[in-house]
């Protein structure tokens, strides 16, 4: 059977996409990279790679590999966290990642309080858009996704945190309740591709293409998007829990005409079914809920994101 090492070469290979850089990362030369690599294949009589294409990309086979060598990794990971925990040298670490739209407001109001349950835990937080968090749960190189849901896998554990009704910012209305119709004369202005926020305003405003082409801008700055409203007029979708953080004390509601709905999303935190570090990672939730689960203010419509 394959070494451990070649394990490790080969799931490098497959993230990195090339020998080259896998081989940087591994602290290894090339040659020798490639050489273990080639004799994993000689032992499980497969390819893995397809070499003839640049970037490398996975064979079927390897494919359907990848995910049981990284379980394997995983696994062997635990050995080193019981030795240290037997030698009294075990600190935790969970790496989370969270959407922009989220971090904003939740990173700097609960980093605290965090800390606060989880001592002997070494924090690492990243922004990620929605699908970064997706590919990251599945490579296992975070152990904890903060975003908006829904999102259905079944080797995933999910767990609802809170619903937060979705505001338009356009103060120059002058109203406290708008519907979509209203705002189909004003321009709007979007995050860029990748923010679920983005998909979700299309989606319930009922945008067309003309009407979201003639914004380029790539970021998921909500700040931003209050100036541009603030100097050109039009509208965008702002998140309840950001208002205090903008300093927008108030806001519009958006309702939809037929249902008399107000739009909201569902944030949810998703983590491995199967993670040594659950125990942890619930803590963080609980804090998370305590703060955000409060009741619904109206009829709320949760909106998808894809």
């Amino acid at each position: 059977m394959i070494s451990f090492q070649q394990i490790q070469y080969i799931i490098a290979v497959a993230e990195e996409r090339q020998f080259q850089r896998a081989s940087e990362r591994c602290f290894v030369t090339q040659p020798t990279l490639s050489m273990q690599v080639k004799k994993a294949e000689e032992t499980l009589s497969h390819l893995i790679f397809d070499r003839s294409r640049s970037p490398l990309t996975l064979t079927n086979y390897g494919e359907q590999l990848l995910p049981i060598l990284r379980d394997i990794l995983s696994e062997y990971g635990k050995i080193e966290v019981l030795t240290k925990k037997r030698n009294g040298t075990f600190k935790e670490q969970i790496k989370i990642a969270v959407i922009p739209t989220i971090a904003g407001y939740m990173i700097p109001s609960l980093y605290q309080k965090w800390r606060g349950v989880l001592k002997d835990v070494d924090l690492v937080i990243e922004e990620m858009k929605t699908e970064e968090i997706i590919v990251a749960l599945e490579e296992k190189t975070i152990d904890l996704g903060i975003l908006a849901g829904p999102l259905h896998r079944s080797k995933w554990r999910t767990s609802v945190l809170y619903q937060e009704e979705i505001c338009v910012y356009a103060p120059h209305l002058g109203k406290k309740i708008v519907t979509p119709a209203e705002l189909e004369e004003y321009h709007p202005w979007l995050l860029t591709k990748g923010n679920c926020l983005r998909t979700q305003m299309i989606h319930f405003c009922e945008l067309n293409n003309q009407k979201t082409s003639n914004w380029n801008y790539e970021g998921g700055n909500i700040e931003l998007l209050v100036k541009m409203v603030d100097l050109h007029k039009g509208y965008t979708l702002i998140p309840s829990n950001y208002l205090d953080l903008l300093g927008l004390n108030e806001s519009t509601r958006i309702q939809s005409e037929k249902l008399k709905e107000f739009p909201a999303r569902e944030i949810i935190a998703v983590c491995s079914n199967r993670s040594p570090k659950w125990s942890s990672m619930e803590k963080l939730i609980r804090e998370i809920q305590l703060n955000y689960n409060t009741e619904n203010t109206g009829n709320l419509k949760l909106l998808k994101w894809d």
